[in-house]
């Protein structure tokens, strides 16, 4: 966002939410910077300087609850385990509190489509609009996605859509390693759980964590893989995120590709 001096206080205000300032510590701004003179004290007589005291311990504070990563990525993967259909994982997830994430998001984005469909999308993480709506890909890059299904003629009954990170990340940022290492078998588990013919990875982060390759996007797109659901091995494929083509409009012949082999899998 272009902070310029004409831009509205609506407008300030959403830039500041977008990079996770939920706060407000004071009505004036402060310079701390600015160097602060004390007034000269009068000089005391003997009879009124005070009697030295040791100093005080200072009290011990009391120490925030923080679970480790690993930690939270075992009681995940538990917690992923014990889910036996699609509506416990949600509920499971909306419940579960080792990802930081989740305290700066407005809510957990879980899933959008046909559950039953032989074709399920993942995606990285949630943006600004699937935070408020609370479904995935419903921005510019969701419209661009809608666009791509339908021209092999899918739309979002016909496909059930995800991503690794069910939570928006403050300021739209890439999620950390650990983040995404922690919300991992929520995702495995969906995957498992839905059981797709084909699994369509959008864009190099979700197709390096499901793959598990570490090739970037443009020299795996195109590529068939085989992934485990944990019930059988199925096709998968990786192509360009809808929000890479709408700041790459050329590579949209690429992505054209990589969906029409997804319609041949489909109808092969």
């Amino acid at each position: 966002m272009d902070l310029s001096p004409d831009l509205s206080p609506r407008d300030l205000l959403a830039f500041y939410l977008d990079a996770g300032v939920d706060a407000l510590v004071g009505e004036e701004p402060v310079d701390r910077f600015a160097a602060v003179e004390a007034p000269p004290a009068a000089p005391r007589t003997a009879a009124q300087r005070p009697a030295p005291v040791a100093p005080a311990r200072p009290a011990a504070a009391a120490a925030p609850t923080v679970i480790a990563p690993d930690e939270a990525a075992m009681a995940a993967r538990a917690a992923a385990k014990s889910a036996a259909t699609l509506d416990e994982l949600r509920a499971i997830l909306e419940g579960f509190d080792g990802c930081a994430l989740k305290a700066t998001a407005t809510r957990t984005v879980f899933a959008d489509g046909n559950p039953q469909a032989r074709v399920m999308l993942v995606g990285e993480a949630p943006g600004r609009d699937e935070d408020i709506e609370g479904l995935p890909f419903v921005g510019r890059s969701g419209k661009l996605l809608d666009q791509m299904l339908k021209a092999i003629g899918l739309d979002r009954t016909s496909v059930y859509i995800a991503n690794i990170v069910p939570w928006r990340p403050p300021g739209n940022r890439t999620p950390t390693p650990q983040e995404s290492a922690i919300c991992l078998p929520f995702i495995l588990r969906q995957i498992e759980l839905a059981d797709p013919d084909i699994l369509v990875c959008l864009g190099g982060p979700s197709a390096q964590t499901l793959l598990n390759i570490k090739d970037g996007i443009t020299k795996t797109r195109g590529k068939w893989f085989t992934f485990d659901t944990g019930k059988r091995e199925i096709r998968a494929i990786a192509t360009f995120h809808p929000a890479f083509l709408l700041r790459s409009p050329l590579q949209k012949r690429f992505a054209w590709r990589d969906l029409l082999a997804i319609k041949k899998a489909l109808d092969s």
